[in-house]
């Protein structure tokens, strides 16, 4: 049996291995929550955004004059990107065993030949810094640059993560928000590992250990 992974499912996988196993071989799937609508809106609008910079050769201003982007330029190939942004595509690579990757990114920024990853966040509180940011985004930053380089692009030893957070609410109504560009170091030998996990899991029995949502299953 071949399976196709993602960040998002393979997050499941560290929550809970009998969850994702249950989930994978199309025996039982976890309950989805809720999921805020707000985060896809901002995700749409501030792709649209950086799109209108783009077609001007120019970065947003958001991240223009950070010292993190001092020679980057935006990635220009209009189709490719449509297509790593698309869900249902995303970058993808296929394994010996017929095993497939896939992801699909927000951004990407260039400096000479190599490829960046740029990934927006919102937040409903400010950040001072970017050290504030937090590592809970490392495996997925990971997966982005292990699928280019799969695909064999060239990506530098780093990726961003531009967060939005809400500050203030002008007097005509419009909601302010403000921005923390997150400089992450990348490590795309921890993704092959988490991927080798996955797959070794996947092909071994189902895990009894068990979690609120999947005891009794």
């Amino acid at each position: 049996m071949v399976f196709k992974l993602s960040p998002s499912s393979l997050n499941l996988m560290n929550e809970c291995p009998r969850c994702f196993w249950l989930n994978k071989h199309k025996v039982w799937t976890r309950p989805s929550t809720p999921f805020p609508q707000l985060p896809n809106g901002m995700d749409r609008v501030i792709k649209s955004h950086f799109d209108k910079f783009r077609d001007k050769g120019e970065l947003p201003p958001e991240i223009k004059d950070h010292s993190h982007t001092k020679g980057l330029k935006l990635f220009g190939d209009k189709e490719l990107l449509a297509l790593w942004r698309n869900n249902r595509k995303g970058i993808q690579w296929e394994d010996k065993d017929g095993n497939i990757l896939t992801g699909a990114v927000d951004n990407i920024l260039t400096k000479d030949k190599k490829l960046i990853v740029l990934d927006y966040k919102t937040k409903g509180s400010p950040l001072k810094d970017e050290k504030e940011a937090g590592d809970g985004y490392q495996n997925q930053l990971d997966f982005y640059n292990f699928l280019l380089r799969k695909n064999g692009y060239e990506t530098e030893e780093y990726a961003f993560l531009l967060f939005y957070y809400p500050k203030e609410v002008l007097e005509t109504g419009e909601v302010i928000f403000d921005s923390v560009l997150a400089r992450r170091e990348i490590d795309v030998k921890n993704a092959e590992k988490i991927f080798d996990k996955a797959i070794k899991l996947l092909n071994g029995e189902c895990p009894e250990k068990t979690c609120e949502w999947c005891e009794g299953r």
